[in-house]
């Protein structure tokens, strides 16, 4: 293989080596995928203002998240379902995030389980959190993330239900059968289901699951089972970014917000 210099050439070559279903699901936005293209056009207006005449030799990068030092103010957005790209999937991911001495967010849709990531090796974790129909569901998972040493919830609210993806449902997306939503595993599911036989086991799993009457009300509750830091993920509007939400409970970055765009909705904005 040719020596990689641009990072957007990766996504050239998961192209040519990964099967189509799962090149796919990862490329893909919802519907139209106006919003996709939209994310990528917007980043393509941003211009620096180059100053002249500063001493750059010395460049300090570092911020802090939650009074975490990281080198950068980049950090790792949750992504499910890694190791149909990779056999290391999330695995590979925390150690690069632990190498580049940031955060990683581990999705609750990983293919990798919490313990698995945290044997891993040192590093900062948050975990993303849906909230579900069952409440002992999430009582669980946040239990178990509290167990392994991740240091925040990441609760995702703009996911009342997983969009329209055409890709996924032309290409009849199922999770692999030599895969797992591995933190689901050994969990009292109660009447969950995860089904993967049907067009697409994971649409009908999230639209089944997934509780739409999600609140504020809910926020304040998981607040109640568990002392890590909550961050609301998925603040679209300046409205909903200047809401009265509840103590000790934050925004996440605007950058780590723009992840999940074009995903859910077509024609959704990020202010």
């Amino acid at each position: 293989m040719e020596e990689i210099t641009n990072v957007m050439e990766y996504e050239e070559i998961a192209r040519q080596k990964l099967p189509k279903m799962v090149y796919d699901y990862y490329a893909s936005g919802a519907e139209d995928q106006w919003t996709l293209k939209e994310n990528r056009n917007a980043f393509s207006r941003i211009l620096f203002r180059p100053r002249i005449l500063v001493d750059v030799s010395n460049i300090d990068m570092t911020t802090t998240v939650l009074g975490f030092k990281i080198s950068m103010p980049i950090m790792i957005a949750p992504t499910a379902m890694q190791k149909m790209a990779h056999p290391d999937g999330e695995n590979a991911t925390a150690r690069a995030a632990s190498a580049a001495d940031t955060i990683m967010t581990l999705s609750s849709w990983a293919t990798s389980s919490v313990e698995e990531v945290a044997s891993t090796g040192p590093g900062i974790r948050f975990f993303q959190l849906y909230v579900y129909k069952d409440r002992n569901v999430v009582a669980q998972l946040v239990r178990r993330a509290e167990r392994a040493g991740f240091k925040a919830i990441a609760l995702t609210v703009d996911t009342p239900r997983l969009g329209r993806r055409e890709a996924d449902i032309k290409n009849r997306f199922a999770l692999p059968p030599n895969l797992t939503l591995k933190n689901f595993e050994g969990l009292d599911l109660g009447k969950m289901t995860v089904d993967k036989t049907s067009d697409s086991g994971l649409a009908s799993y999230v639209a089944g699951q997934v509780d739409r009457t999600l609140s504020w009300k809910d926020v304040k509750w998981l607040q109640t089972i568990t002392s890590l830091p909550i961050l609301v993920k998925g603040v679209l509007t300046a409205e909903d970014g200047k809401a009265k939400k509840p103590t000790q409970t934050q925004f996440l970055l605007p950058t780590f917000l723009l992840a999940s765009g074009g995903l859910t909705i077509s024609s959704w904005c990020v202010e």
